[in-house]
């Protein structure tokens, strides 16, 4: 088994087939070693994962929320890398948007979920610069979405 998988394998994650695109556009685009991943919304198995931090939604879900983006950051990865997940160099930037209340202000530490998921999967690989910003609402009523750049070979 690849290093990255196993190591996802191990902290109890299989990366999901990459979600489709909800609109018109396509899920990565590939720039030279740079891909470029769409917006992945907070989704696991059980269905979209929705509400507003700082409303119905706790810092603590709101960090579960975006750790299920990251989750289909990588599954787009994999499907950019031909189905190995160990072509990848780096995790180059993470931009993540919470659907938050006005003075909702702990839009890092949900983001965290991702970052935090990122460097326990991916060691010094995962490690990214991001941003965590506030929005007044997401698609489909959705908590978290994320995109991400990602450096392979």
């Amino acid at each position: 088994m690849a290093q990255f998988e196993a190591q996802l394998a191990k902290m109890g994650v299989t990366l999901p087939d990459a979600p489709a695109p909800a609109a018109n556009y396509v899920p990565y685009v590939q720039v030279g070693d740079i891909v470029y991943v769409s917006g992945q919304i907070s989704q696991n198995e059980a269905g979209l994962i929705k509400g507003k931090l700082g409303d119905d939604v706790s810092t603590e879900a709101g960090a579960e929320a975006a750790r299920a983006c990251a989750i289909s950051l990588l599954a787009q990865v994999k499907a950019a890398c031909g189905g190995d997940l160990d072509r990848l160099v780096r995790v180059v930037k993470l931009t993540g948007f919470v659907n938050s209340t006005p003075d909702y202000t702990e839009q890092p530490q949900v983001i965290n979920g991702a970052s935090n998921f990122m460097g326990e999967a991916l060691g010094d690989v995962g490690k990214h610069a991001r941003a965590a910003v506030s929005a007044a609402a997401l698609p489909m009523g959705v908590a978290v979405e994320i995109e991400g750049i990602f450096q392979i070979k």
